[in-house]
């Protein structure tokens, strides 16, 4: 295996795949931003370099710059985690030029499953059911006539989409030119493409995702189901495995579409493979994420298998360390996406330093977060800051886990979506898996904030304690190198270049 891994990204992440990094014996380098100087991903890792201004297009996103660290760093390999660039083709060609592992599937790979159109056309080849749509990119004039066609109401999708951007819904073909101008305009300024096609919308319906593991000698198996129909505004906030929707029967049927589909593209690596299950229980391809996935600790966590060191070791040329009869699910396993909005305010960002941060343990608790005291959340990158996962024998079990850990959770400094999850895990349609993508959107309320007294006793707590650390720091004489050397446990801190 090589010996050195440069990570291509920040937060929570870029710590997972760190600690992978380490349990394996592997040296590594993390990049950061200008305001990412103090993050705990550059504590962490054995090397840290600058790459640019806080903005992601001046430093993340900079793939001459990443490449230039790895040559200086001499990494042999780089893993990008997710977002940024980790499903950008010609990052993994810039990777393969410069004599460096792109820890992901193959760039030929990655373009032909990241254009939606082409991934649709592959996969139904193998007899893999797709959503009903368009498999070719359509002018205007054409759309108009295909939707016929296709039905209403329905998708008028980005090829190159993610996210929801360059996404709208139609319920009419009146609606149709407008949605289409909209979403052409849109998809053009997030990805450069305004390439579009239609698909019609299955509803009501299940978002339900299959894990891959492909090495590049065509082994390849899935790791069982996620449920991650809970989405607002098509961005998902808390996913589950295995899936109450799922039967040992329909598991395997889709397993098996899922292997056939990663097999189609010639895939490596981890990957998913996403459906979408209607009531009439038929399931039908979405898309294929080309990347490690936000949700999968708890494919993780009912698996016992570790996804990154497995990526790992297949960008080193070793086989799957596991076959398909091996992969058992025990248990139950819950995600909460922890992100720096304000659930009472219609989700807007919120930013600011932590000031006060008290994180749950206990059993079957796994916290996956960059978080500490004094930390600063911007405004230049995704909300996500922490993902709080839950281990429970069954579905049950694992709910009052997760009721307990997120009362645990305080931050106290900016506003979360601890309160949403709450509220979420309060719900009875929630508890009974009576639930599906429309959910949160169409039948789900947030109860109103606390009281103005609430709010008042919280600014004074919050008052106290930034007195109480000032006090603290004064009373504390000034670091020298000898009483600075705690730091050395989180990596080269004061190697900073």
């Amino acid at each position: 295996m090589f010996k050195k891994v440069l990570i291509a990204n920040r937060g929570e992440i870029a710590v997972r795949v760190l600690r992978a990094c380490r349990e394996l014996g592997l040296q590594t380098v993390a990049v950061f931003s200008e305001v990412d100087r103090n993050a705990l991903h550059v504590r962490y890792a054995d090397e840290a370099y600058c790459i640019g201004p806080a903005p992601a297009r001046d430093s993340y996103l900079r793939i001459d710059r990443i490449i230039d660290v790895a040559m200086r760093a001499r990494a042999e390999a780089i893993h990008p985690g997710y977002g940024f660039l980790a499903e950008n083709d010609e990052f993994a060609r810039a990777c393969a030029e410069a004599g460096l592992i792109f820890i992901g599937p193959p760039p030929q790979v990655m373009q032909k499953m990241g254009d939606k159109i082409e991934a649709r056309r592959t996969v139904s080849r193998q007899g893999v059911p797709v959503v009903p749509g368009t498999y070719e990119p359509l002018r205007d004039e054409e759309m108009l006539a295909a939707a016929k066609q296709v039905g209403f109401p329905l998708f008028v999708k980005a090829a190159a989409g993610g996210g929801g951007k360059g996404m709208r819904r139609v319920e009419t073909i009146e609606d149709l030119p407008s949605a289409i101008a909209r979403a052409r305009s849109e998809a053009e300024s997030a990805f450069g493409d305004g390439t579009l096609y239609l698909e019609r919308i299955v509803k009501p319906a299940r978002h339900i995702e299959f894990q891959i593991l492909a090495d590049a000698r065509g082994n390849v198996i899935h790791l069982g189901e996620r449920e991650c129909s809970i989405q607002r505004r098509h961005q998902k906030m808390v996913e589950e495995a295995p899936s109450v929707a799922l039967d040992d029967k329909l598991r395997e049927k889709m397993g098996k579409a899922a292997v056939a589909a990663a097999k189609a593209a010639g895939y490596v690596n981890a990957g998913t493979i996403e459906f979408l299950l209607d009531k009439e229980r038929n399931f039908y391809f979405l898309e294929m994420n080309t990347r490690l996935q936000v949700e999968h600790p708890v494919t993780e966590l009912v698996t016992g298998i570790d996804i990154v060191k497995e990526q790992l070791r297949i960008a080193s040329g070793r086989p799957l360390s596991y076959q398909q009869q091996d992969v058992q699910q025990r248990g139950w396993a819950i995600e909460c996406r922890i992100t720096a909005e304000d659930p009472y305010n219609g989700f807007l960002p919120s930013t600011g330093k932590i000031i006060s941060l008290h994180e749950p343990t206990g059993p079957g608790v796994r916290l996956e977060s960059a978080l500490f005291e004094g930390f600063e959340v911007s405004l230049y990158y995704d909300p996500l800051i922490a993902k709080l996962c839950v281990w429970g024998p069954d579905r049950a079990a694992a709910i009052m886990r997760m009721k307990r850990a997120l009362s645990e959770y305080k931050i106290l400094g900016i506003a979360t979506s601890i309160p949403f999850h709450q509220r979420l895990f309060q719900s009875t349609s929630f508890i009974g898996g009576v639930f599906d993508t429309t959910f949160l959107d169409e039948r789900f309320t947030l109860e109103p904030g606390g009281s103005e007294e609430v709010e008042k006793v919280a600014a004074i707590i919050a008052a106290l304690l930034t007195h109480d650390r000032r006090q603290h720091a004064l009373s504390i004489p000034p670091p020298t190198r000898s009483t600075r050397g705690g730091w050395k446990r989180f990596g080269a801190w004061e190697g900073l270049r």
